[in-house]
């Protein structure tokens, strides 16, 4: 893949951020049989997944699954996302978010850089202001296994949401900051959206998996998220 010069990199990356008024949201869980309430704070979301130029003009590094410049970045662990969030951060002039340990990291909240959506900001931005559990029909704004020919696809192909975010489903599945359930499942972290490889019950807003942050596969990368 020829390399993007990180110069254009962080520039796209700024020009895609779109701005999240805050609000509320109830979250819920199926797995764990629980519901709840959280309130977003005003925030920055990617437009698009982070692609493989992006990842690579930034990191060096090119472990995707699926070649193709303008692809979502896959094969990323959570602990790499933060990693490349706080690489990112720096070379914009920003502050990185995240202290990083062997299978964890501290977020600084304060910290005006690059990082992970939440998991509530995620479900927020997602719906973008439905109560519907798809932004539309599938196959008008998903890559999934019905469609997808088994492979990703490069980003922004299909219909935005209300917001202008794509690819919010389907795709690839996108990291989260949250741990799941630290006293059950120790550091696992939240991923959302669904992905290439999945039916259309497997791409809904309300769908949330979880795994190691060392864990990679090639339906899974991540957006990018700013406090404001």
């Amino acid at each position: 893949m020829d390399a993007v010069p990180l110069a254009e990199s962080i520039d796209a990356v700024a020009a895609d951020m779109v701005a999240i008024e805050g609000g509320r949201i109830q979250l819920r869980d199926d797995a764990k049989q629980t519901k709840w309430t959280a309130r977003v704070q005003p925030f920055l979301i990617g437009k698009f997944q982070v692609t493989q130029a992006v990842y690579t003009s930034v990191t060096g590094q090119s472990p995707f699954g699926f070649k193709g410049p303008q692809k979502p970045a896959e094969r990323v662990s959570w602990l790499e996302a933060v990693a490349f969030c706080n690489r990112l951060s720096r070379a914009a002039g920003l502050s990185p978010c995240y202290t990083l340990t062997d299978d964890s990291a501290e977020i600084d909240t304060q910290a005006n850089g690059y990082r992970l959506p939440s998991d509530a900001e995620w479900e927020y931005a997602c719906r973008a202001g439905s109560r519907a559990a798809a932004y539309g029909p599938m196959g008008d704004i998903a890559w999934y296994a019905g469609n997808s020919g088994g492979t990703t696809h490069d980003v922004g192909g299909k219909a935005p949401n209300a917001w202008g975010l794509y690819d919010m489903l389907g795709n690839v599945w996108e990291w989260c900051t949250d741990l799941y359930d630290p006293e059950v499942y120790g550091p696992y972290r939240i991923f959302r959206g669904g992905g290439w490889n999945d039916s259309p019950r497997g791409c809904l807003a309300g769908n949330r998996r979880r795994s190691h942050p060392t864990y990679e596969v090639d339906d899974l990368g991540f957006r990018l998220a700013r406090s404001q």
